[in-house]
């Protein structure tokens, strides 16, 4: 019977998701590790293209979101902009 109840469990296991900040952290691991130099020559170019990819779809996403938050509280935006001027 106790076999029924541990299978039970990992049916309501949340699904994985990775967030842009993940992606972020990504990007930065691959930059800092190539620094230290912990990749070949002959692997850097594989590398680079996965970093540029990354970082391509982290700037497109936060650009997204910006400009949404942007459409939303736009009257909010300049108003605390206008603060930071006087």
């Amino acid at each position: 019977m106790s076999e029924k109840t541990e299978t039970a469990a990992p049916e309501q296991a949340p699904a994985p998701s990775v967030s842009v900040n993940d992606l972020v952290n990504i990007y930065n691991i691959i930059d800092l590790a190539s620094k230290r130099g912990a990749f070949q020559a002959n692997e850097l170019a594989s590398v680079g293209a996965v970093a540029n990819k990354v970082k391509t779809f982290v700037d497109h996403v936060q650009a997204a979101q910006q400009a949404a938050a942007d459409a939303e509280g736009g009257a909010e935006a300049d108003v605390t902009e206008e603060k930071g001027e006087e």
